[in-house]
């Protein structure tokens, strides 16, 4: 149940991603200076972490909003939640 704004923000934003990393393996295949692949690499990264919260927010106002309003679902809702914020900060 993807928003469907939101899944095409999401969309375009990774086919981006998909660019600069076509555009990174070709930097290092071409043997560029170190510290200009080091920015390419964390423009990257910057990247996958905006994509990142346009996925969560998609989750929240979505799949968890939904899954609040069912006292079943709770746990296994807040679980993931938790387990991915842990996994964020590793």
């Amino acid at each position: 149940m993807l928003d469907q704004k939101l899944k095409k923000r999401a969309v375009h934003r990774a086919k981006i991603i998909r660019g600069q990393i076509d555009g990174l393996v070709k930097a290092v295949e071409n043997e560029v200076y170190c510290p200009k692949l080091l920015e390419q690499s964390l423009s990257i990264q910057r990247s996958l972490k905006s994509l990142d919260a346009l996925l969560l927010e998609n989750h929240l106002r979505t799949h968890v909003k939904h899954q609040l309003q069912h006292k079943k679902e709770e746990k296994r809702t807040v679980k993931e939640l938790v387990d991915l914020y842990i996994l964020g900060s590793k």
